[in-house]
């Protein structure tokens, strides 16, 4: 089975240590170590399967087919793959204004 290299860009990173910071703050420290752990898994499991994922809505209705996005409770990392590479772009609550973070993030908009 082939193998891909998961890459966090620097805003994926940050976006990560607010989630972090965020649920420790609000939910406590074993809450933020518990979702970390499954956003964890979703990123490893991105080495094997990187084309799972569906394509965001707000991405589609543009026509753009270039990235996709797993679920981790209500949080979304969105994605492309790039030949051996799983670029990670987001890591986001989803019940963020998702098309305006997309389109400044991955459309430079």
């Amino acid at each position: 089975m082939k193998r891909y290299t998961v890459f966090l860009t620097e805003d994926a990173l940050l976006d990560f240590e607010d989630l972090a910071h965020f649920l420790t703050t609000h939910d406590g420290p074993q809450r933020a170590e518990q979702i970390g752990q499954l956003i964890n898994k979703a990123l490893r499991s991105l080495a094997t399967l990187p084309n799972r994922g569906n394509h965001p809505q707000e991405l589609l209705a543009i026509g753009n087919r270039t990235y996709r996005e797993v679920h981790v409770k209500s949080w979304r990392i969105v994605y492309r793959v790039d030949g051996p590479q799983v670029v990670v772009h987001i890591i986001a609550d989803g019940h963020r204004d998702m098309r305006a973070l997309l389109t400044r993030r991955l459309l430079n908009a």
